[in-house]
Formats: structure tokens, C-alpha cells, sequence
């Protein structure tokens, strides 16, 4: 096993951990410290509003009857197991690809975590500019963003990290 962790994209794991203990820990704090859908005034562009997503990105099937909780959920850890052997079949040198499947891996399991523990899943950061508010997330779908930002990269410049 030792041998598989150093020469795969596995070494990079912890760092879906890392996403995985800052997202569910951000929205312990969250949950404990707003009143859900009372916005918090960070500045012009930020306020932190606690919500309850029952749906997908930007509540997409929120309004369904129950099943997407399921649905979701399922089609959800199915990507993660497709994530995790692309991660495991990838070069531990394959930075841009390692970081970006890492983040997408932690994000998705944050988010997997309260669907199926909560019925939904919390998000709290809420961005916007004058009346014009983008649909609110969580530290999860950073790590989403992030990681596709990535995996971008890779397709750009896989296999070729060092000479950036």
C-alpha cells in the first residue's frame, strides 16, 4: 500500500481531508452562530446567511419531493469513487491534476456529508454587488471551483507543472 501512496496521485488525499474538517467545521460555526436566512452585513459584497439547500447548484430540484436527497447523494458518491481511482491511477508528480481532483474529492464529500446526515446541505457565504446576489455557498463549493480551476490548468499545462 505504502508503495501505491508514493507513486500515485493518492500522497495528495490529506488535503481532501484538510477541505472536508475546514468545510463541516466553518458550518458548525455557521449553524451556531446565524439565524437561518437573517443576513449578516460583512461588507458591500459579502454577507453570511445561513441557508439550507435542498436541491443541487443554485438550488437546482430544491422544490422536489424528497427523493433528490437520494439522488443526489448517489450520483454524488459514485463521482467521488470515479475521482478517487482517477486520483489513484494519476503520477504523484501531476501536481495541477492531484490538487484539483483532492479539492473537487473534499468539497464533494463536505457536501455528501450533510445531504445525507441533514436532508440538506448549509451554506452560508453569501456574495453579492448592490441588489444583485449570487446564489449562496459554502466553504465545499469553493473547494469545487477551486479544484476545476485545476484541473483547467492540467488540461492546459499537464505534464509540464515544472516549467511554470
Amino acid at each position: 500500500m505504502l508503495k501505491i501512496l508514493q507513486k500515485s496521485g493518492l500522497w495528495w488525499l490529506p488535503i481532501s481531508l484538510i477541505i472536508i474538517l475546514l468545510d463541516q467545521w466553518t458550518k458548525i460555526i455557521a449553524t451556531e452562530s446565524l439565524e437561518i436566512y437573517e443576513a449578516v452585513v460583512v461588507n458591500n459584497y459579502l454577507n453570511w446567511t445561513l441557508m439550507h439547500n435542498e436541491g443541487m447548484a443554485f438550488s437546482f430540484l430544491a422544490d422536489q419531493s424528497g427523493w433528490q436527497r437520494w439522488g443526489i447523494s448517489i450520483v454524488a458518491v459514485v463521482i467521488v469513487i470515479w475521482l478517487l481511482i482517477w486520483l489513484k491511477n494519476s503520477d504523484i508528480k501531476a501536481r495541477f491534476l492531484n490538487l484539483g481532483l483532492t479539492f473537487v474529492i473534499g468539497g464533494a464529500i463536505g457536501n455528501i456529508y450533510d445531504r445525507l446526515s441533514l436532508g440538506y446541505v448549509i451554506d452560508f457565504i453569501e456574495a453579492h454587488y448592490d441588489q444583485y446576489f449570487w446564489p449562496a455557498f459554502n466553504i465545499a463549493d469553493t473547494a469545487i471551483s477551486i479544484g476545476a480551476f485545476f484541473l483547467i490548468l492540467d488540461l492546459i499545462w499537464g505534464g509540464k507543472e515544472d516549467k511554470l
